[in-house]
C-alpha cells in the first residue's frame, strides 16, 4: 500500500493512533486504514463539481482561508 517508493511523514502520535483504531476497527494494518481514510477524504471532494466547490469545502473545513 505505501510501497513503491512513495512515502508520507508522519508524526509518531499520529502513527500509533492509527495503530490502535485500525485493530480495533479490524483492519489488517494501519497501513489499510490510513489508505481508506485517504481514499474516503478525496471522494469527498472529487464529488464537487467544480473548483470553486471544492475551494469552498476545504474553507468550510478551515483548510484554507
Amino acid at each position: 500500500m505505501f510501497g513503491g517508493g512513495n512515502k508520507i511523514k508522519l508524526e509518531a502520535d499520529l502513527i500509533e493512533r492509527a495503530k490502535q483504531v485500525a485493530e480495533v476497527a479490524g483492519y489488517a494494518s494501519h497501513e489499510e486504514f490510513i489508505t481508506h481514510i485517504i481514499e474516503k477524504e478525496l471522494a469527498n471532494f472529487e464529488d464537487g463539481a467544480s473548483d470553486e466547490e471544492i475551494t469552498e469545502k476545504l474553507k468550510g473545513l478551515g483548510y484554507i482561508s
